[in-house]
C-alpha cells in the first residue's frame, strides 16, 4: 500500500526520477541529494510504512540484507573503508519525512566524524529501574 501524499512513496515507486543503485520488487535504493558523505544511499521500501515500528516482517527482514549489500558494493565501488546503517524514527530522533527508510552511509579515511556520540555514565541503580520500565512496556505489548 502506498500514499499518495508521500514523496519516498512516489520516489520508490519511480513516480519521480531518481539516481537508483538497486532495487527489486519491494525496494529501491536511491542516492541522497543531500548526502552526509559522497554516494550516501536510501533504501526506501515501496510500500508505505510511516517508521520501523509499522514495518511488517517481510519488509522489516529484507532491509538489513539490502543494507549490508548497498554497504559492500559500496566498499568496492568507491573504496570507503566502512559504512554506517542509520535508521531514525520520529521527529526527536531526526526523522524528516515519515515514510520508513534506511541511510547507507558511505566513511572514508580522514572523513567527517557523523553518527557518533560521547559515551554517557549511568549508575547500576538507573540501569535495573531503566531495564524494568522498558520490559514492562514489553508486557503491555503482548
Amino acid at each position: 500500500m502506498t500514499d499518495d501524499k508521500c514523496i519516498f512513496c512516489k520516489i520508490a515507486n519511480g513516480e519521480i526520477p531518481s539516481a537508483t543503485v538497486y532495487e527489486d520488487d519491494m525496494f529501491r535504493v536511491i542516492l541522497d541529494l543531500g548526502p552526509a558523505t559522497r554516494g550516501h544511499a536510501l533504501i526506501l521500501p515501496k510500500n508505505h510504512f510511516a517508521d520501523v515500528c509499522a514495518l511488517d516482517e517481510k519488509t522489516a527482514a529484507k532491509v538489513l540484507t539490502i543494507g549490508a549489500k548497498v554497504g559492500a558494493a559500496m566498499k568496492e565501488g568507491l573504496g570507503c573503508a566502512g559504512f554506517n546503517l542509520v535508521q531514525n524514527n520520529g521527529e526527536a530522533a531526526g526523522q524528516t519525512v515519515m515514510h520508513f527508510h534506511m541511510h547507507v552511509i558511505p566513511r572514508y579515511e580522514g572523513g567527517p566524524n557523523i553518527v557518533s556520540w560521547t559515551p554517557g555514565a549511568v549508575s547500576g541503580d538507573d540501569l535495573t529501574e531503566l531495564a524494568e520500565k522498558i520490559k514492562g512496556s514489553f508486557r503491555k505489548q503482548e
